[in-house]
C-alpha cells in the first residue's frame, strides 16, 4: 500500500514540473533610468575660427654667383646677422684674372695699333694739303685710323667687362638681414646663379597662415587680424596684405599673409594664432549642446527629448553645424523649452521610462528659452553678426 502510494506521488510531482517548464516566464520590468537633462535655450556663440600661423620676413633673397667657379669660402653661418656690403662667400678667381690680363693686354695691343693709325692719318693729311697724293689714299688712311679705334674701344669693353667677371667671384650682402639657409659649402663647384646664401632682409614682418577653400572668400585684403604670440601670450593687431590667388597644390589650401606693425618686432619663426575678424561669431545667439548629448542615428545625429508628462524618451534627429569649444552648435531639429538628455544616452530606448537625476548641485539649464533660429550655420551666424555689431 506504501509503495503505491509513492508512485502516485511521483507522478503527481512529474506532471506539475512539466507543467511549469512549458508555461512562459513571468515579463520582466524594464529597468527605469535616472538621466541628466538640460532645457534647451539660446547661448552666445564664444569662440571664431583660429589658424596656426608662423611669422616670416616680407623680404626673402637667395644670394648666388654671378659666375661660375668653385667655392673656396663662405665667411657667414646660420642665423648670423650680416651688414648691407658683408662678404658671404668667395669663389676661386684666378682663372679670371687671367682672362683679364689677358684682355688688358689685347687693349694695350689696340691702342698702339690705333697711336700709329693716327700718325699716319696725320702725315697723309699734311701731304694731301701738299696736292702730293690724291683724295682717295687720305680716305683709306682715314679708314684705318677709325677701324684701329673701334678695335681699341672693343678691347677696352671686353677688359671692362672681365673686369666684372672678376669681382663677381666675391659675394656680398646687398642689404642688411639674418641668414635663413646655407645651400653650399668650401669646395663645391657652382654655375652662375645657384643659390648659395638665403637673407632675410631687416625690415617689417609678415604672419603667414592658410586658409581653406570654404573659407578664403571671407577675408578680404585690408581686413584686420588678431595675432595672438604662443610664447608670450602677446595680442597684436595686423592686416590683411596679401591672399593667395590660388591653392596649394599639395594642401588645397590659400596662403594669406598679415602685415603687422614696424614696431611689433617678433623673432623669424614665432608660432602665432590667427584670429580672423571676417570669422568672429562671439555674441551670436545659437542653440548650443555639451557632445554628450549626441548619439548616432544610422547616417544622422540624434538626442534623447524628454516627454516631462509621461517621463519617457524619444529620438530626435538634429542638424549639427559647427563646434563651440567642447560644444556642439545644433543648426536644426531643437526647439527652446525642450528637454534633452546629456548624460546617459547610449542606454536608453525609445519610449522609455526615466527619471531626472538629481545630484547635490541642482542642474542649470543650458539658457533661458527664447526664439530659436532656423539655421545656425557659419555664414548665418557672421550674417547675424554684423547687425549686431553696428
Amino acid at each position: 500500500m506504501s509503495t503505491r502510494t509513492f508512485y502516485s506521488t511521483s507522478a503527481m510531482l512529474a506532471v506539475a514540473l512539466l507543467v511549469a517548464a512549458c508555461s512562459k516566464p513571468a515579463p520582466q520590468t524594464e529597468p527605469v533610468r535616472a538621466v541628466k537633462v538640460s532645457t534647451v535655450g539660446l547661448a552666445s556663440f564664444q569662440s571664431g575660427s583660429e589658424f596656426s600661423g608662423e611669422v616670416r620676413p616680407r623680404v626673402e633673397s637667395r644670394l648666388g654667383f654671378r659666375v661660375a667657379g668653385k667655392l673656396v669660402r663662405r665667411s657667414v653661418e646660420l642665423g648670423q646677422t650680416v651688414k648691407a656690403g658683408q662678404v658671404l662667400a668667395q669663389l676661386d678667381p684666378q682663372d679670371y684674372k687671367l682672362a683679364m690680363d689677358a684682355a688688358r693686354a689685347q687693349t694695350a695691343a689696340a691702342a698702339t695699333n690705333r697711336d700709329l693709325a693716327a700718325a699716319d692719318f696725320k702725315r697723309f693729311k699734311e701731304l694731301r694739303d701738299q696736292n702730293f697724293i690724291s683724295g682717295a689714299e687720305l680716305e683709306r688712311r682715314e679708314a684705318s685710323l677709325k677701324a684701329a679705334q673701334a678695335q681699341l674701344d672693343q678691347a677696352q669693353a671686353q677688359l671692362n667687362s672681365q673686369g666684372n667677371q672678376t669681382s663677381y667671384t666675391t659675394l656680398v650682402a646687398d642689404r642688411a638681414g639674418v641668414v635663413t639657409a646655407i645651400n653650399a659649402e668650401a669646395g663645391q663647384v657652382v654655375s652662375a646663379g645657384t643659390p648659395v646664401v638665403q637673407i632675410a632682409q631687416d625690415g617689417p614682418r609678415d604672419v603667414v597662415f592658410s586658409v581653406p577653400e570654404d573659407k578664403v572668400a571671407m577675408i578680404k585684403v585690408g581686413s584686420a587680424v588678431e595675432v595672438r604670440v604662443w610664447a608670450s601670450k602677446t595680442t597684436l593687431k595686423g592686416l590683411v596684405r596679401e591672399v593667395a590667388a590660388s591653392a596649394d597644390p599639395v594642401t588645397r589650401t590659400f596662403v594669406v599673409k598679415v602685415a603687422l606693425d614696424a614696431k611689433d618686432s617678433l623673432a623669424l619663426g614665432t608660432t602665432v594664432s590667427v584670429v580672423p575678424q571676417a570669422f568672429d561669431r562671439s555674441g551670436v545667439q545659437v542653440i548650443k549642446l555639451p557632445t554628450s548629448a549626441l548619439v548616432q542615428s544610422g547616417k544622422s545625429t540624434a538626442v534623447w527629448v524628454l516627454d516631462v508628462a509621461s517621463m519617457t524618451v524619444r529620438l530626435q534627429p538634429i542638424t549639427v553645424a559647427t563646434a563651440d569649444g567642447n560644444e556642439a552648435v545644433v543648426a536644426g531639429g531643437l526647439e527652446p523649452g525642450m528637454r534633452v538628455v546629456t548624460a546617459g544616452v547610449h542606454v536608453l530606448s525609445p519610449g522609455q521610462k526615466v527619471t531626472i537625476y538629481k545630484g547635490k548641485v541642482p542642474e542649470a539649464p543650458v539658457a533661458s528659452a527664447q526664439a530659436a533660429p532656423e539655421t545656425v550655420a557659419p555664414a548665418a551666424a557672421l550674417a547675424a553678426s554684423e547687425p549686431a555689431a553696428k
